[in-house]
């Protein structure tokens, strides 16, 4: 099968950074699903892998952690899906990744794709889905009965987690929902996905919220530049309030939280799937909920670009993209 890999921390420019190269098909294992993949996502977990190869590999490194595709085949202890499914999901970051003709994936990290989506727009949402949906309602332990009167702070709310969080928490949840976006498009893209209240990221977090006469928050979501942000928190957070952070902060000094009695969550979707924990099968119950949300029109897919093929040039310059910083949604690359 054609697959796409590195062997090397190379900067995305160099010629070898990522290339082409034939693998065997896959044989699924008892609980896989073998899966012929139609559409991939980049996301930032792509390009961070990819520069942070030791040395050199002896075998590519296939990357790829969001997709849509067709089951192929199944493992005898299948429980869940049959040939001719068609499926979405993020799969596991220690196993071979999405960038391949054919990829194996834990029956328990996959759901349905949603029927009312294009492959394009569905292979969007699988990964970030997951983290939003499990910071909301695994980490921060929300319900919509709990949430009443509560306010939401989504840092980065232009991103993927930020686009798909914003609307899972006016769907499920009461919250008020704050977006930090510092542009004409990003802030205009957060106001479609539902945000309640648009503030400035590039302006004092605190008195921006004051202004929108949100002056403290109950629960922020930490997406991007944490340590940016990090010695306003303890001001603009309420007490006995609840931080997740999903970026990779150098350092993360939650002391001046002891005050308030705050509770700091660190979210990895692939944390279930590294450590096959025993509710590893929730990944699929989520994606399945996502699914139905979605093919109820009360979810949209954060789709903003697509490009095609899969193939070795065209996934180069969709990490340049992720890698640029400014993307607004997710992107996509299709067909083979």
């Amino acid at each position: 099968m054609k697959a796409i890999g590195a062997l090397q921390a190379h900067p995305i420019s160099h010629e070898e950074s990522l290339f082409e190269f034939e693998a065997d098909k896959p044989v699924p294992g008892p609980r896989d699903l073998l899966i012929k993949v139609r559409a991939v996502s980049v996301n930032p977990v792509d390009t961070k892998v990819r520069s942070r190869i030791d040395g050199q590999l002896e075998t590519p490194r296939i990357l790829g952690w969001d997709a849509v595709g067709q089951v192929e085949a199944v493992g005898d202890a299948v429980e869940h899906f049959k040939p001719g499914d068609d499926v979405f999901y993020a799969g596991a970051i220690n196993r071979d990744g999405s960038n391949a003709e054919y990829q194996l994936v834990d029956e328990r990290l996959v759901g349905h794709k949603p029927a009312s989506l294009t492959d394009a727009e569905a292979a969007a949402l699988p990964l970030t889905t997951i983290t939003a949906w499990e910071i909301l309602f695994h980490r921060f332990g929300l319900t919509a009965e709990n949430s009443k009167g509560k306010s939401l702070l989504v840092v980065g709310g232009a991103g993927g987690v930020g686009s798909i969080m914003i609307q899972l928490a006016r769907q499920l949840t009461d919250l008020t929902v704050i977006a930090t976006a510092s542009r004409d498009e990003t802030r205009n893209w957060v106001e479609k996905m539902g945000a309640h209240h648009v503030i400035d990221h590039r302006k004092p977090l605190g008195e921006e919220l004051t202004r929108v006469g949100m002056p403290q928050v109950d629960y922020i979501a930490t997406l991007t530049a944490t340590e940016t942000h990090l010695p306003t928190y303890p001001e603009i957070i309420a007490p006995q309030g609840h931080i997740a952070v999903i970026d990779d902060p150098d350092n993360l000094n939650i002391m001046p939280f002891k005050l308030k009695s705050i509770t700091v969550h660190w979210e990895l979707m692939f944390t279930r799937s590294l450590f096959q924990t025993d509710d590893m099968d929730k990944q699929r119950q989520l994606l399945n909920e996502a699914s139905r949300l979605l093919n109820d029109g009360k979810l949209k897919s954060t789709l903003a670009e697509t490009l095609s093929p899969i193939d070795a040039a065209t996934l180069k310059t969709a990490h340049e993209k992720v890698e640029s910083g400014s993307m607004v949604g997710k992107l996509v690359v299709e067909g083979w």
